[in-house]
């Protein structure tokens, strides 16, 4: 069984993820790397991790690590596993929660030994808000998580990542490949979120929210962006995005246009039917 855990990325999620282990394992051991000194010095103090290293001392964590969690953006992702090929513990069973998958797929050959088990993953969590101060064991709390398994991975491995995964808290686990999961993704996650920043920006002031009943707030809460992550998940996986954002369109027009020509009887089948869909979609959320 794999005691040793280490966290490349003490932000919002690499925090999050090491209170919930620490909640579920107590008796791990858990290192954290990363270049907030303040963050690794607050997450010791409160015995979340059990060692803070600094990005000098990259090397010297991971070799001592059975398990480690890449909390990074996608291309600073393949930057480490690049720059610290050789530093991995010989066996380690290692992950990360880039929320663009192929790019990184095409690189593992090139970028991680055949004596480390590296398993894409992908958490379906997160916060409006940034950096450690706002990470939460709860976090995860009845999310969904998506994984990746590769022919290189060993069931065992697998499985340990998944008995992990419904222990710190996830509903559901999805398996898939990674081509699939850039495609919905890019529909459930990146989609929104672009049309969550379009609609507010759309705004004719600041002001409107006085005029609001819940309907704005909800789909804009997003709307609050990290915006280096986003226009890099945007731009990593902008085939996939693309070509959502262009069947949205072709809907949205379709709506303006039975707006404009007046025609009740078609806009209510319309309405009828994305409620009969969303339902249906509701009905799959249940199962979880």
């Amino acid at each position: 069984m794999i005691t040793v855990f280490g966290f490349v990325g003490l932000g919002l999620m690499g925090g999050s993820f090491a209170k919930a282990l620490r909640r579920t394992m107590p008796e791990a051991v858990i290192y954290a790397l990363d270049s907030n000194s303040a963050a690794l010095k607050e997450a010791q103090e409160a015995r979340v991790i059990d060692r803070g290293f600094a990005p000098d001392e990259a090397d010297a964590m991971l070799a001592l690590c059975g398990m480690v969690f890449i909390c990074l953006y996608p291309a600073r992702t393949i930057e480490f596993l690049k720059a610290r090929k050789t530093a991995f513990k010989a066996g380690a069973v290692v992950t990360d929660i880039a929320g663009v998958k192929t790019g990184l797929l095409d690189e593992l050959p090139h970028i991680v030994r055949d004596d480390v088990d590296f398993i894409p993953g992908h958490p379906m969590a997160g916060s409006e808000k940034e950096g450690y101060a706002h990470s939460s064991a709860d976090i995860f709390a009845g999310r969904n998580y998506i994984i990746m398994p590769l022919a290189s991975n060993t069931d065992a491995h697998v499985r340990f990542l998944k008995d992990l995964i419904t222990r710190i808290g996830f509903a559901r686990i999805i398996e898939t490949d990674c081509a699939t999961h850039d495609h919905k993704i890019a529909f459930t996650s990146q989609l929104c979120h672009v049309i969550a920043c379009a609609l507010v920006d759309s705004a004719e002031d600041t002001g409107i929210t006085a005029f609001g009943g819940g309907s704005f707030e909800d789909l804009t809460r997003i709307a609050m962006i990290n915006a280096p992550l986003w226009s890099e998940l945007f731009l990593a996986n902008k085939k996939e995005l693309l070509s959502h954002i262009t069947a949205f369109e072709k809907s949205l027009h379709s709506v303006k246009r039975m707006i404009q020509d007046g025609d009740n009887p078609a806009l209510q089948n319309t309405l009828r039917s994305a409620r009969e869909k969303r339902i249906a979609m509701s009905r799959t959320e249940q199962k979880k």
